[in-house]
C-alpha cells in the first residue's frame, strides 16, 4: 500500500496501516467498487488540519476506507466484538447499528458480541454479561440516544482484556471511544501484537468536544451544535425579558471549545463566548466585566456562553483526575455568577442572571440525520478495515473523505481551536468580543491588513 512518511525537524506524520497478512479471499460483496489502496489518497493539508505545518502545505497519501476486493478472515467463521467507552455522545447506537447490520447481512458473519459497560466487561471480576448482538435486536436502537452497550471510564489490564478476547475467540475488536479509548486500543493492539496473535482492533473516534486529533468533525458534534442552539436561544430570551438581562449557558469542551464557538456562529445573539484555547480576564479595562457592563448600557441585555474548561487560570485547581485521566475542571460558572453580581452590586446597576447548563441533554439526545448518515459511513467502513485484517488504527473522515488514520497521529495530542484562524476569527466578528484580553493573541494583532 501507498503510505507517506514526512518528517520536518520534530514533525513526523506516517499514514502507514498496519496489516494482520495477506488478504487472499475473495471478498463475499460482488455489487459494489472496490477500494484500490495501492494508488492511495492524496490530500493536500495545511496548519488547519496540522497546526505544526505552520505555512507548508503537505501533501500526505493515506489508505483509503471501503470494500477490499479480498479479505483476511474467512467470514463463514468471523467472531466480531464491539465495546463503547467513555462518556456519552450522540451517534453511538447508529454506529453500533451500522456495524452490526454490515457484519451480518453483507459479510454473513456468524455472531457479533456486545461488551457490556465499556473495558470493564472484558474484566472477569467486574460480572458484566456479554450480549449477543443480533440485526432484530439493534433494528431501532438508533431512535434513541445513549449506547444499548453502557460505558465506563478508566483503563484496564491490557492482559486481561486480550485474555478475554482469547476466551471468546473474537477475531475482530470494534472500540467506540475518545482520545483515551484511542490509546487503550494502541495499548491492546501492542498486547495482541507481543502474543503474536490474529486479531484486528479497529477504533472508531467519539468525543463531543470534537477534540480528537486530525478528526476535522466527529460523529455527534453537529448534533451536540443543534442541542446548544436551543439553550442558547432560551437564554437569550430570558436575557431580553428583563431590564439588564443576561443569559448564561455552559457548554461542553474540556480543552477544546469546538462546541461553544460553532454554536456561537449559528445563532448570532451571543455576546461573548468563552472558550479553554483563549485566557480571558475579568476586571480592568478590556476585561469581561468592564465589557459586559458597556454591553448592558448600551442594548440592556447580554448572553455569555462558556465552555466548561475556559477560565481555569481564574480557578484554584485540585490537581486531581478523574477515571479517564482528565484534570478535574474548577466551576467556571459559579465563578463568573459570583463576580458578575459582585461587579454590577459594587456599580449599582440593577441586574438579572439566567444560569442554563444543557450538557448532559445535549449529550444523551440521538443523533439527527446528518450525524446518523456519518456514523453509518463509519461502522460499514470499520468493518471492512477489519474483515481486510486491519488493525491498530481508525477509521475517519478527513476533508470529505472516508480515511484509515494509523494511531500514532490520533493520540499524538488534543485537537484545540486555532485561535489565529479564520474561524475564530468569524466567531470575534460575530460577538464583537475581539477588543477583551486575550481574545486575539499578539501574533494575529501584528498581522498586516491588505
Amino acid at each position: 500500500m501507498t503510505a507517506t512518511r514526512f518528517e520536518s525537524g520534530s514533525i513526523v506524520l506516517d499514514t502507514t496501516i498496519p496489516n494482520l497478512g495477506p488478504a487472499k479471499i475473495p471478498s463475499p460483496l460482488s455489487y459494489c467498487r472496490f477500494a484500490n489502496e495501492e494508488q492511495g489518497l492524496s490530500l493536500f493539508l495545511d496548519h488547519d488540519q496540522v497546526e505544526e505545518l505552520g505555512d507548508e502545505v503537505v501533501p500526505l497519501t493515506f489508505e483509503p476506507a471501503g470494500p477490499r476486493r479480498h479479505v483476511y478472515f474467512d467470514t463463514s467463521k468471523t467472531k466480531c466484538a464491539i465495546v463503547t467507552c467513555g462518556g456519552l455522545c450522540p451517534g453511538i447506537n447508529d454506529v453500533i447499528r451500522a456495524i452490526v447490520m454490515e457484519a451480518y447481512h453483507n459479510y454473513r458473519v456468524p455472531a457479533v458480541l456486545g461488551i457490556k459497560y465499556g473495558l470493564e466487561g472484558f474484566i472477569p471480576r467486574y460480572g458484566h454479561d456479554v450480549v449477543e448482538l443480533t440485526p432484530g435486536l439493534v433494528g431501532d436502537i438508533h431512535q434513541f440516544g445513549g449506547t444499548i452497550l453502557g460505558s465506563s471510564r478508566g483503563p484496564q489490564s491490557p492482559e486481561e482484556i486480550v485474555d478475554a478476547l482469547e476466551r471468546m475467540n473474537v477475531n475482530i475488536l470494534f472500540m467506540i471511544g475518545g482520545d483515551g479509548t484511542m490509546k487503550a486500543v494502541r495499548s491492546i493492539t501492542g498486547e495482541i501484537n507481543q502474543r503474536r496473535l490474529k486479531i484486528s482492533v479497529i477504533g472508531i473516534p467519539k468525543t463531543i468536544d470534537n477534540d480528537i486529533n486530525f478528526i476535522s468533525q466527529s460523529f455527534g458534534f453537529e448534533t451536540a451544535v443543534d442541542k446548544a442552539t436551543e439553550a442558547i436561544q432560551c437564554a437569550h430570551t430570558e436575557a431580553v425579558g428583563a431590564m439588564n438581562g443576561i443569559g448564561l449557558v455552559k457548554l461542553m469542551g474540556r480543552e477544546s471549545g469546538f462546541i461553544a464557538a460553532q454554536a456561537t456562529l449559528s445563532l448570532k445573539e451571543v455576546n461573548f463566548v468563552l472558550v479553554p484555547e483563549t485566557p480571558f480576564t475579568l476586571h480592568g479595562e478590556d476585561g469581561l466585566l468592564n465589557a459586559l457592563a458597556q454591553r448592558l448600557r448600551e442594548r440592556s441585555h447580554a448572553v455569555i456562553v462558556v465552555a466548561e474548561g475556559a477560565g481555569q487560570h481564574l480557578l484554584s485547581g485540585s490537581h486531581d483526575t478523574d477515571a479517564s485521566g482528565n484534570p478535574i475542571l474548577g466551576d467556571i460558572a459559579t465563578l463568573l455568577r459570583t463576580e458578575i453580581k459582585s461587579h454590577f452590586d459594587k456599580l449599582g446597576i440593577p441586574h438579572t442572571l439566567k444560569y442554563i447548563d444543557p450538557s448532559y441533554i445535549i449529550r444523551s439526545v440521538p443523533a439527527n440525520a446528518n450525524d446518523r448518515v456519518y456514523c453509518g459511513f463509519l461502522g460499514q467502513n470499520a468493518v471492512h478495515a477489519g474483515m481486510a485484517g486491519k488493525t491498530g488504527m481508525v477509521v475517519a473522515k478527513l476533508m470529505d473523505r472516508y480515511i484509515h488514520l494509523p494511531l500514532d497521529l490520533v493520540t499524538s495530542k488534543r485537537r484545540k481551536l486555532n485561535i489565529i484562524s479564520d474561524f475564530w476569527r468569524a466567531v470575534l466578528e460575530s460577538t464583537g468580543q475581539s477588543h477583551l484580553a486575550g481574545m486575539v493573541p499578539p501574533e494575529a494583532r501584528s498581522c498586516p491588513r491588505a
